[in-house]
């Protein structure tokens, strides 16, 4: 109870004023909540803003365009949450779910999001657990159990679950949450104005930075892309991503994956992979950028930007021949817009 207490005593003065805070909406809220994964709340804020402007219910979301959703999305990585988003929506006959289950159902929808929806908009006594509930959970009982493991995963829901204020779970689940984001931050907790510190077990014992613990280790790999910027006269030659790879569902210029750097123009154009693109006479080549580094959760990329000249009636077989103008009305990964931003 003290915790509990404590923390909605902080909330009641130290609340972010923030739009998805002040309704009870649960389309609303779901659009926040799946922004905000993997997303600070200073980024996605205007995300939210022009999502709900464009969409601002689930009939809305339903009939939209999936490269519009994407284009909307543009920026935020992390894209298959903008599909899954498209997908619940069009899943809910135009009504959003009232019960936990059918909450849980929508696609993209786990049990911290559900938990969240539902305690929120509904008032349902669930307790949420993401990233900061772990971290403050894990330094004020100074619990060293790994949270990517099964078995700590289960201790702290449960943990989680018997501090949940259930008269007041809306108010207690986002009091953790903005605690954990703005006070009980992962680097340098500000311990100093921190309303549980006297009660803090790890406080108390120095473990504060070490907290929350991971069992496992995140193993990165490396890929090298070169993309090509093919121009016939006032066109350019794009295509949609698709598989299972990243960036599924967005836009690219032609790509050429290698396992190491290219190096230079002159062994780009020794390539199959290039001939079979542009042919054996182009116009002109040039590099626009070389090797900006992108890195992802699990991924380190390493890009190169070539411009190509082609004959103005060049055509490119699979690939989109559109206007230099209209590249803006596409939705592109955020590294290719860094690479295109270079030139």
């Amino acid at each position: 109870m003290e915790f509990a207490e404590s923390l909605l005593l902080w909330y009641k003065t130290n609340r972010r004023d923030l739009p998805w805070r002040n309704t009870r909406d649960p389309y609303r809220i779901w659009i926040s909540e799946i922004i905000l994964q993997q997303t600070r709340v200073a980024q996605g804020l205007d995300y939210y803003l022009r999502f709900t402007d464009r969409f601002p219910d689930v009939a809305a979301l339903a009939a939209a365009p999936e490269d519009e959703v994407l284009r909307l999305w543009q920026g935020l990585g992390y894209y298959s949450r903008a599909r899954n988003l498209l997908a619940a929506a069009r899943s809910m006959n135009g009504v959003f779910p009232d019960t936990y289950a059918g909450v849980r159902a929508l696609k993209g929808v786990g049990d911290y999001t559900a938990a969240a929806i539902c305690s929120i908009a509904y008032g349902m006594p669930y307790a949420v657990v993401d990233g900061n509930v772990y971290r403050v959970l894990a330094r004020y009982f100074n619990i060293d159990a790994p949270i990517d493991t099964t078995a700590g995963r289960k201790y702290f829901a449960a943990l989680a679950d018997e501090l949940l204020d259930r008269n007041h779970p809306d108010l207690y689940n986002q009091a953790i949450m903005d605690f954990g984001a703005t006070v009980c931050t992962p680097q340098s907790p500000e311990c100093a104005r921190c309303p549980l510190a006297e009660s803090c077990a790890a406080h108390a014992s120095h473990t504060e930075t070490s907290l929350p613990v991971k069992e496992k280790k995140v193993k990165t790999s490396t890929r090298y892309l070169t993309y090509l910027k093919i121009v016939a006269g006032n066109h350019t030659f794009i295509r949609k991503r698709t598989g299972n790879d990243i960036w599924k569902g967005l836009y690219e210029f032609p790509l050429i994956e290698t396992d190491k750097p290219i190096g230079d123009i002159t062994r780009l154009t020794e390539m199959p992979e290039f001939r079979q693109l542009v042919g054996d006479k182009p116009l002109s080549l040039r590099m626009l950028h070389k090797g900006i580094k992108h890195v992802l959760s699990h991924r380190i990329l390493y890009a190169d930007l070539y411009e190509v000249i082609l004959n103005e009636n060049a055509t490119l077989p699979d690939y989109l021949r559109i206007p230099l103008a209209d590249l803006p009305q596409y939705a592109f990964p955020t590294l290719h817009r860094r690479l295109t931003e270079c030139e």
